[in-house]
């Protein structure tokens, strides 16, 4: 896995939904797809009952947001685009890649549903965090029928917790499987979430994918 993630939580705000949805479909998406570096975007309803109510994720090149192609949307961004943009609320984060696991059958395309967990521990238990997703929690999570994949990631641009899991699941119905309840109470999970001082875990289902 070679691309960032771009990683944005949005809320309409005082925008009615439908004309929010219509500007992030069809203009502001559209128009970052046309910069190249630019892959795999996905829009992701919650599906929490929590806020933001909205998830979209860019898989992006290292250093794009950076770059002249980029920096000039704003320049050239509509009328419409900056009077959302101006009453909208966005949390927009990047994040570096460190793993990627893919489940037994993955085939790829756009997940149903999303599982975004993100938590910091402190730094002298960052290896103990490393060895458990790597010896333990990945290899389960991926035991269950319909977890498709496991990517993590490091933050390097935002406010947020400092590493990201992100699961593609078949359904949300992965949740009510044994599987998934024996791996999120052994021990060593045990240990890590009391040692993290803070986190986020999110559940959204797919809204639109873009290409």
């Amino acid at each position: 896995m070679t691309t960032d993630l771009l990683f944005v939580y949005s809320e309409p705000g005082p925008v009615p939904e439908a004309e929010f949805t219509d500007w992030y479909d069809h203009e502001h998406v559209p128009a970052r797809l046309s910069v190249p570096g630019f892959s795999n975007v996905c829009r992701f309803r919650a599906a929490d009952d929590q806020a933001p109510s909205w998830l979209a994720t860019y898989e992006i090149a290292p250093g794009l947001l950076d770059s002249p192609e980029y920096q000039a949307l704003a320049e050239t961004a509509s009328a419409r685009e900056k009077s959302i943009r101006s009453l909208a609320t966005l949390d927009r984060r990047v994040y570096s890649p460190l793993s990627d696991s893919l489940g037994t059958g993955y085939a790829g395309g756009a997940p149903t549903a999303v599982l975004a967990v993100s938590l910091s521990v402190p730094p002298s238990l960052e290896g103990d965090l490393a060895a458990w997703y790597t010896d333990e929690h990945t290899p389960m999570l991926l035991a269950v029928p319909g977890w498709r994949r496991v990517r993590r990631y490091r933050l390097t641009a935002g406010t947020a917790p400092s590493y990201l899991a992100l699961h593609e699941l078949a359904s949300t119905a992965v949740f009510d499987e044994p599987a998934y309840k024996a791996a999120v109470s052994t021990p060593w999970m045990k240990r890590i979430v009391e040692s993290a001082i803070g986190g986020e875990r999110r559940v959204f289902t797919l809204h639109k994918a873009f290409s």
